[in-house]
């Protein structure tokens, strides 16, 4: 099967170790990323006005091209997934973008309806791969590591949609880290946004969102935290405890290691 990839803008920039760390497991893995051609922007917000056509576009052309070249769209940046399957939802279910996105891509002909399959990462290890498989895989256990997972709000939110585990209760990065051999750190603000798009305009209420995401996996025991989201990742770090900072790292950074990969 291809498994095609939508690495997105600061996965080529800022966020490069998630991208070369993802490459590499899925190839250690046996489903290499096969990166779509000309991918464009997602706009990093899904738009809530209705008639934001040009906003969509980018990421409507990712799902047509994934189409097109047959298998699901893998993401991994929890913006661009929160956005392309969101757009995906507009392409089933909402007839009026449908068909003003149909039109503006000239598709009349071959009209997408939504019917690319968007799968995060994490998802495809654990529908594709199986975590009990890729335990199996696992050469370096990491062992006597307690890992508090921050999943943020763009991976759970709106539940109806993104359908990637439930909003209040997720266990989709608990049960990765058990995989791995690591202690799964579960604590009250794991699911809360960490006001990440505020850090400009508002660092202090940024800041005290992300003080009690901090506190609360320190108190339950966490050693680190890992995530999905490049905003979330430098929020996290840049707007932490001063004195009591916790490293933050990608999912992706700890399955390389588990996996004995060596990512320069």
């Amino acid at each position: 099967m291809i498994y095609n990839y939508y690495p997105g803008c600061t996965l080529s920039t800022k966020a490069k170790v998630l991208d070369r760390t993802a490459r590499a497991c899925a190839a250690a893995l046996g489903f290499p990323l096969t990166e779509l051609p000309e991918w464009q922007c997602c706009g990093a917000v899904y738009p809530l006005a209705p008639d934001a056509i040009a906003e969509r576009l980018s990421s409507a052309r990712a799902l047509v091209a994934a189409r097109d070249n047959g298998g699901p769209l893998v993401t991994l940046c929890s913006a661009c997934h929160h956005v392309i399957k969101r757009v995906n939802d507009d392409m089933a279910n909402n007839p009026t973008i449908h068909a003003r996105i149909n039109q503006y891509l000239q598709l009349q002909a071959h009209p997408y309806n939504g019917e690319t399959r968007v799968l995060h990462f994490l998802e495809l290890l654990k529908e594709e791969i199986g975590f009990e498989r890729l335990r199996e895989r696992v050469v370096r256990p990491l062992t006597e590591r307690r890992v508090g997972a921050y999943y943020g709000c763009m991976l759970l939110r709106p539940h109806g949609v993104m359908q990637f585990d439930r909003f209040d209760k997720p266990t989709i990065l608990e049960d990765f880290l058990t995989a791995l051999g690591a202690e799964p750190v579960v604590y009250d603000r794991r699911a809360e946004c960490c006001a990440g798009y505020l850090t400009v305009t508002e660092p202090a209420f940024a800041q005290q969102a992300v003080d009690g995401i901090v506190a609360s996996a320190r108190k339950a025991g966490a050693q680190e935290l890992i995530t999905a989201c490049p905003l979330c990742a430098y929020n996290l770090v840049a707007n932490a405890f001063a004195e009591k900072p916790l490293p933050v790292r990608y999912f992706t950074e700890l399955l390389a290691e588990a996996l004995g990969l060596e990512v320069t």
